[in-house]
């Protein structure tokens, strides 16, 4: 059985060799990005069996992304080729996302992702996994694509846990309306990723009490406070982890690898404070290299991590390197 299936765009990415505008980047260095696939990636690194469902186009961008995504141990057989429509490609600048200086220049618009639909969705992928992942991000690049999310998030028997990461990104919408529209999508879903930021930017809706009572159907909501952790809603209880503090390399992916996280811990049967913490740790993984995806922290260290006492874990701090070492890892630093 494949445990989780992910469903949306991912790009070829080209990091910058330097620091500096896009205008003054000599060269680049390519790589892959793309919400959904960064899921499926660090849940199969993770050991989970996990498949990636998308379009591409039939050029040599494509085959890297079919390939690379591979190379992680993701089912890929469900990702279908477009011969008239190319494959996403995006540029970045290595500055933060949230200084004045960052850059992405995406080349996206009608790319081979952009045409999935309710036809072209192989749905006998979903018959026997687990969980379905999807993101608000597919619902922005095209009526055929917001056509696909409703129908994959509508109530149907027999339908796999779904998993929603809201991924509100305002350049995408054309209509400004666009954004109340991944609310109704987020009803639909079973379990809800979404950002204190994003929910007031998108739907108005200001504190984590509140989005739950905006979201009252799903089962699970998680609410992302930054730096500040996040909150887990769940069988009428709210669980608030705080996030170990991080020296971040560069923070693109960070909230794929916290639902890749999450979701591991959920597939695993941890208590909500655990799959938490399991978030923040995937996280802080990514946070701590340049690429938008990475191999998870290694399993026996993150139990060790996770199970650490309150005090212990508000203390912890990860530097680069840590993800990947033994019980006495470099750049982990406990009190």
């Amino acid at each position: 059985m494949t445990e989780v299936v992910c469903v949306g765009e991912s790009m070829v990415t080209f990091l910058p060799s330097r620091p500096g505008r896009l205008a003054d980047v000599p060269s680049f260095a390519r790589t892959i990005g793309g919400a959904e696939s960064n899921v499926a990636c660090a849940l199969a690194a993770a050991g989970h069996a996990t498949a990636w469902v998308s379009r591409v186009g039939a050029d040599g961008f494509g085959d890297h992304l079919v390939e690379a995504v591979a190379a992680y141990g993701v089912d890929t057989s469900a990702v279908r080729r477009d011969p008239e429509r190319p494959t996403g490609i995006y540029f970045r600048t290595a500055n933060d996302r949230s200084a004045a200086a960052h850059e992405v220049a995406y080349y996206r618009a009608g790319s081979a992702a952009s045409a999935m639909s309710p036809a072209t969705m192989p749905l006998d992928v979903l018959d026997d996994c687990r969980v379905l992942h999807l993101s608000g991000i597919t619902a922005a690049l095209s009526a055929d694509c917001r056509a696909l999310v409703a129908a994959l998030t509508a109530p149907r028997p027999g339908r796999p846990l779904v998993s929603f990461d809201v991924n509100h990104r305002p350049s995408l919408w054309r209509d400004p309306a666009g954004a109340r529209v991944l609310l109704e999508y987020a009803r639909g879903a079973d379990l809800v990723f979404v950002g204190e930021d994003e929910a007031a930017q998108a739907w108005d809706v200001h504190g984590a009490d509140a989005i739950r009572r905006a979201l009252p159907e799903p089962a699970a909501v998680v609410v992302k406070r930054g730096a500040e952790g996040a909150v887990l809603y769940t069988d009428g209880t709210a669980v608030a982890v705080p996030a170990p503090t991080v020296d971040v390399v560069a923070p693109v992916g960070a909230g794929d690898a916290f639902a890749a996280g999450v979701l591991s811990a959920t597939l695993r049967g941890l208590p909500p404070a655990e799959r938490l913490r399991h978030g923040h740790l995937m996280a802080a993984a990514v946070l701590t290299v340049e690429a938008d995806v990475c191999a998870p922290p290694d399993r026996v260290l993150a139990d060790r991590l996770v199970a650490l006492g309150e005090r212990e874990w508000a203390a912890l701090r990860l530097s680069a390197g840590w993800a990947h070492g033994d019980a006495a890892a470099e750049g982990v630093r406990t009190p």
